[in-house]
């Protein structure tokens, strides 16, 4: 279901779970794991960034798709 050039990555390591990226995900790639952090399932990110910029910490990024 990859679409766009690009996908989201999350820092999982600093990530506080708030759920704020999950909410916005038009294809539902973000979820909660355990409710420690966010992870993205690239196979279902269309690269919009709406949880990018959604995230209030700012510890999701956009790469390139190889």
């Amino acid at each position: 279901m990859k679409t766009g050039k690009r996908y989201a990555v999350v820092q999982k390591a600093i990530c506080t779970a708030c759920g704020s990226c999950a909410d916005v995900c038009p294809n539902g790639a973000v979820s909660i794991l355990h409710g420690c952090f966010a992870q993205i399932d690239i196979s279902r990110c269309a690269g919009c960034g709406l949880c990018a910029r959604e995230c209030p910490a700012g510890l999701i990024h956009m790469e390139e798709r190889a």
